[in-house]
């Protein structure tokens, strides 16, 4: 009998040991989450590196701080300011080229970045005799709000800019994004049925589930259980169900012309998952690999390939 009591009561503690980490683990996730998904106004990006043991610890329950990304130069060319009301008022930039463009390419950033870092890709659709639209998304440089939902309610931006585009008689929109920014212009197409004439997409994850993983696998964390509960609380503080975000299923749903383009040290992003969204796309595709390029601007190390690539994509097509 007192052996049974004993047991009992070595079972009772476990059970209150294993509750409270459950708790504590779900603690920490949701802040994460939440620090992943809305930005922060000033300071700067909490650096892992360097930290001492105290504050490492309290880095573990209180999350990455996020600055609002903001936008750090403008258009060398004539250039117009468009606000345009979406799922909050997003701000971009008009670019024309001239009378004679052969047609607008509208371009989206990725995750943590803004419109001006893309301006040196819309520089290379510019000289090649296109308009451009660079867009912040939702909370990110002159657009509203602090959230950001990785690409799942920024598909409904991309909707609006290419409305916008199309509203004012522009007959040949393409499609640019990175990261993000891809992922967005997928689940666009796929929920609004948009019909661009040619869409490029760089370096989209295949699932959320697989891109919250690789968060953990570049820190050198186990990924189970805490990527689950983490993209659970993401879901439950931004109103999506995280793992249902998958772009691998987008592709399905995609038949216009698609350049993918992926960097072959990409940290982030695997060659399966890439491999998936390519074989998925339902319409005629190019996959372009860049053997020196990582989950980065592709500019940066293969400036003269990337813009041949993609200047003979819109131009050409497949």
């Amino acid at each position: 009998m007192e052996y049974n009591k004993s047991s009992g009561r070595v079972l009772k503690k476990a059970a209150w040991a294993i509750a409270l980490l459950f708790i504590l683990m779900n603690i920490v996730a949701a802040n994460h989450a939440y620090k992943f998904t809305h930005f922060c106004d000033g300071g700067t990006r909490t650096e892992r590196l360097n930290l001492s043991f105290a504050n490492k610890v309290k880095l573990l329950f209180t999350g990455v701080d996020n600055p609002r990304p903001f936008n750090t130069a403008r258009p060398s060319h004539l250039y117009k300011t468009v606000v345009l009301q979406s799922n909050v008022p997003i701000e971009c930039w008009y670019i024309p080229t001239g009378e004679t463009a052969k047609g607008t390419v509208l371009l989206f950033h990725g995750y943590t970045s803004n419109r001006s870092e893309l301006l040196d890709r819309a520089e290379v659709f510019l000289q090649a005799g296109y308009n451009c639209l660079l867009t912040d998304f939702m909370g990110s440089g002159g657009s509203g709000g602090s959230q950001t939902t990785i690409g799942y309610f920024e598909a409904e931006e991309v909707k609006d800019c290419f409305n916008y585009i199309k509203g004012n008689g522009e007959q040949h929109v393409y499609l640019y994004g990175s990261s993000m920014g891809a992922v967005a212009i997928m689940k666009a197409i796929k929920d609004y049925q948009l019909q661009p004439e040619r869409t490029i997409i760089e370096c989209p994850f295949g699932t959320m589930y697989q891109t919250v993983c690789a968060r953990f696998d570049m820190l050198h964390v186990p990924r189970f259980p805490m990527a689950g509960i983490l993209l659970f609380w993401g879901s439950v503080e931004n109103r999506f169900w995280g793992f249902s975000h998958n772009p691998e299923e987008y592709a399905r749903h995609i038949k216009c012309p698609v350049l993918l383009q992926y960097g072959a040290h990409d940290d982030r992003v695997s060659r399966p998952e890439t491999d998936a969204i390519f074989n998925n796309l339902a319409g005629p595709k190019k996959l372009i690999v860049y053997p020196d390029a990582g989950h980065d601007n592709y500019l940066l190390k293969c400036k003269d390939e990337w813009s041949n690539n993609v200047t003979a994509f819109l131009d050409h097509g497949i």
